[in-house]
């Protein structure tokens, strides 16, 4: 172990050196599942037990780093929270069924991303939970709730100890790796770990198809989409696509309860940049009074922009996205991720469509 790695607490730095042996998978399950109850009421202000440092959270994690305000951090609790219920956890893993049955353990390095709140989360998730060693370099940005995780985590499970390395160092030691950034740092990742098992995620955006046919519940739910998390997440709408004559004012109407975000003073120095952008440019735009919605075929808008595109025919849209599938996400609407459901994924809904369990896995039957 190098230098460069540190305990995520210093009270556990002794006991970590030392290897406790293997946990059996409904070990692993049980210890997850009390996670997510302890997020679930964290999230809903309860302040005894381990709920306690999430309840925390809400009111202080934007104190280091403020995007993430107690709504987005409420949310994010709330989500992942839901997802860790012990029935769901136990239908994820069982499409994995040699999951328990190996017992050389790796060291899978993460680089994580900080852009919502808990964005690193399910690869901490997966490398936990098939048994094996995460060394994760924390995001400063989203340093504080990772930690609480980690802590939370340990104290439901001390047979953690000794598999979970956080740092904010370069990493080094490790069997393979999965880092999430830019697209520029996307290029420095794979020159660094070329010589290394790998997955490289770049930047994404996320869709939504809208055929007309929307109920007004549905037109508030697509809000959740694009604005939930100020719109930073990957998985956050940054482009819709509108069938041919579809009148924009019918989404803005709908979409109300958003105005709050100009409330935040970050969110709204990028509004009003924009803004002020596009009127000496002359661009055409239509102003919601908190975003700004642009005719323009690219997928990645600043903050508080939303592109949209008109068509005439679906069969093209279906090929536009296809053509761009590594450029995208998730896509919302009618057969696809329900409208409001773009931030709230399921565990087996991998980030790039990358099953990161089989990966791992796969990598472990092949030593």
């Amino acid at each position: 172990m190098t230098a460069s790695i540190i305990f995520p607490f210093h009270h556990f730095a002794t006991f970590a050196r030392v290897k406790t042996g293997v946990i059996p998978i409904e070990q692993r399950i049980d210890a997850f599942a009390s996670l997510g109850e302890a997020m679930r009421e964290g999230a809903t202000g309860m302040s005894s037990g381990p709920a306690g440092r999430f309840s925390d959270l809400v009111s202080t994690a934007q104190l280091s780093n403020p995007w993430f305000t107690p709504e987005n951090v409420t949310r994010a609790l709330s989500s992942v929270g839901e997802t860790l219920k012990y029935e769901n956890l136990t239908r994820w893993l069982s499409s994995y069924p040699e999951i328990d049955g190996h017992n050389d353990e790796l060291t899978v390095g993460v680089v994580m991303a900080g852009n919502i709140p808990m964005a690193g989360f399910h690869d901490l998730l997966c490398v936990l939970i098939t048994g094996n060693r995460l060394m994760a370099r924390l995001s400063s940005k989203d340093e504080i709730m990772i930690r609480t995780v980690a802590e939370t985590l340990l104290e439901v499970e001390p047979g953690f100890s000794d598999r979970l390395i956080l740092t904010s160092e370069k990493l080094a030691g490790f069997d393979m790796v999965i880092a999430t950034g830019s697209n520029n740092s996307a290029r420095y990742f794979e020159y660094y770990f070329r010589n290394i098992p790998s997955i490289i995620r770049r930047n994404r955006n996320s869709v939504a198809i809208i055929e007309g046919t929307e109920s007004d519940e549905e037109l508030v739910l697509l809000g959740h989409d694009l604005f939930s998390y100020f719109g930073l997440g990957c998985r956050n709408v940054s482009k819709l696509y509108l069938p041919a004559g579809y009148d924009i004012m019918k989404l803005v109407s709908h979409w109300g309860s958003w105005a709050k975000l100009r409330e935040h003073h970050k969110y709204a120095v990028n509004y009003d940049h924009r803004k002020a952008v596009m009127i000496v440019n002359r661009e055409p735009f239509t102003d919601t009074g908190f975003s700004l919605l642009s005719n323009d075929s690219s997928l990645t808008p600043p903050m508080a922009v939303v592109n949209y595109e008109f068509y005439d025919d679906i069969g093209n849209v279906n090929s536009t996205l296809d053509a761009q599938e590594n450029m995208i996400q998730c896509v919302a609407g009618h057969g696809r991720i329900p409208f409001g459901k773009s931030q709230q994924p399921e565990l087996w809904d991998y980030a790039d469509n990358i099953d990161t369990i089989e990966w791992i896995l796969k990598k472990n039957r092949l030593r």
